[in-house]
């Protein structure tokens, strides 16, 4: 079982928030676990660069997915 800080968490983009090159609305984005900026209200996403960023969570609502989906998806190696 992993732990909270491995877990992989995926969301969907509701709203580009003016980052139109690096966000795109109604995609699916891999999480990667901060807990110093989820504090803030944001989430650390591996965006369109390929690159981790951080962006106001309200950007995003989360998703679950079955495992092969989430593994397809992952950037990290499983």
């Amino acid at each position: 079982m992993q732990g909270p800080d491995t877990e992989t968490r995926f969301v969907i983009c509701i709203d580009d928030g003016g980052y139109a090159d690096d966000l795109k609305m109604r995609t699916v984005y891999e999480v990667l676990p901060d807990e110093s900026a989820a504090g803030s209200n944001y989430l650390r996403v591996v965006d369109e660069t390929g690159e981790d960023y951080l962006y106001p969570a309200s950007l995003f609502v989360p998703i679950d997915l079955p495992r092969e989906a989430e593994r397809a998806l992952s950037i990290r190696p499983r």
